[in-house]
């Protein structure tokens, strides 16, 4: 066990994760086995019990675990580890502090707040995960967790917290985890943007203004959290299928991190920038959809554009326009950009969204 846990920390590190000494050893420590006991589905959905052979294996892989299902959806999990560590080191959390966590999933990132030396007091709206995670907690020995069942968007009115984190994409951040917060307190949470929800963090202040602290891919959220407001990208349209090469490739292909710099900035750009799949194509895509939904402009790695629909042609050009403005920036990297936030959400239950984004001087890449 002592070697599946070394490997899984070195895996996280080959990923391009700087973890600190501490946050290491919280990850060589904590059993992830004890919070799936009844297994889990791997991405490709096949699913993997603790009576199988990879069971373990499979577990300490920096890879998301999904724990239950809404038919073929996806509503709870264990998130990619290489990820959790870098919201977690984000957080800078030292012990003593209070931590609020919106969305407790299996309690596995609770574990590892609380091995940091954090109190933890951690929301679900779902009744039955929020249970598995208090007897995962209970079975692995981690003490100084709270596990509520409740409605995130509330928070928990009866404390204060010197850090809060979102561990579900959102359309924007409840004014109750601002209201909760300590002087000094801040907020992670991943926010949606153009098909992804890039971790953004924000603190108290006027005007509201966040930066990014990584790219992510999450869950959404239902209720308040995932409304839907005037700044809202589209949502994917999955598959796009029957789209031409309309302009050709501009470089070599993009690696993954800067491609999601790119895709950042057309979300900011363009508010019809959204992620869709392709035939026969694993990866998921920046694109830019029509009004009908069903057509636009597809911009692949290497820059170069596929097109389909009535109005391809304009599509084209716009995509075209939003690559040669991104290079003559220097390719702006996605923590660049600087936020600012404002009202959205239903009138009765408001959120605080992106609002407009802009690239401080000094901002293009080294």
């Amino acid at each position: 066990m002592a070697d599946v846990r070394r490997d899984f920390v070195d895996e996280i590190r080959h990923d391009g994760v700087r973890l600190p000494p501490r946050l290491a050893e919280a990850f060589a420590s904590v059993p992830r086995e004890l919070f799936v006991p009844d297994g889990f589905h791997r991405r490709d959905g096949s699913r993997v019990v603790p009576g199988d052979p990879e069971f373990l294996r499979s577990v300490y892989r920096n890879d998301v675990l999904v724990t239950k299902l809404d038919g073929d959806v996806p509503v709870s999990s264990s998130s990619q580890p290489s990820l959790m560590a870098l919201m977690l080191a984000g957080l800078d959390v030292r012990p003593g502090m209070r931590v609020l966590e919106i969305g407790a999933g299996t309690g596995y990132n609770a574990a590892l707040l609380a091995t940091l030396g954090a109190e933890v007091t951690s929301v679900d709206v779902q009744e039955d995960v929020a249970a598995r995670a208090r007897g995962a907690l209970r079975r692995a020995g981690i003490a100084g967790v709270r596990v509520v069942a409740g409605d995130g968007y509330l928070g928990t009115p009866d404390s204060r917290y010197d850090r809060v984190v979102v561990t579900v994409g959102v359309a924007g951040f409840s004014p109750h985890w601002f209201e909760q917060l300590a002087p000094g307190g801040f907020v992670l949470a991943p926010i949606e943007h153009a098909g992804h929800h890039p971790v953004l963090a924000t603190r108290p202040a006027d005007p509201m203004t966040a930066t990014v602290l990584c790219p992510a891919g999450f869950m959404s959220a239902a209720g308040p959290l995932g409304a839907r407001h005037a700044g809202s990208h589209p949502p994917s349209p999955g598959t796009l299928a029957g789209l031409t090469g309309a302009a050709p490739a501009r470089w070599g292909s993009l690696d993954v991190v800067v491609y999601r710099d790119l895709w950042y900035a057309a979300g900011a750009w363009h508010r019809r920038a959204t992620l869709a799949s392709l035939p026969d194509r694993e990866q998921g895509h920046l694109a830019l959809l029509d009004a009908t939904g069903a057509g636009g402009a597809v911009i692949l790695p290497d820059g170069a554009v596929l097109a389909g629909g009535a109005e391809a042609e304009r599509y084209t050009a716009v995509a075209t326009a939003l690559i040669d403005r991104w290079w003559r920036l220097n390719r702006p990297p996605i923590r660049a950009w600087r936020i600012t936030l404002g009202p959205g959400g239903a009138p009765g239950t408001p959120i605080l969204v992106p609002r407009t984004w802009e690239l401080p001087p000094g901002s293009e890449r080294a």
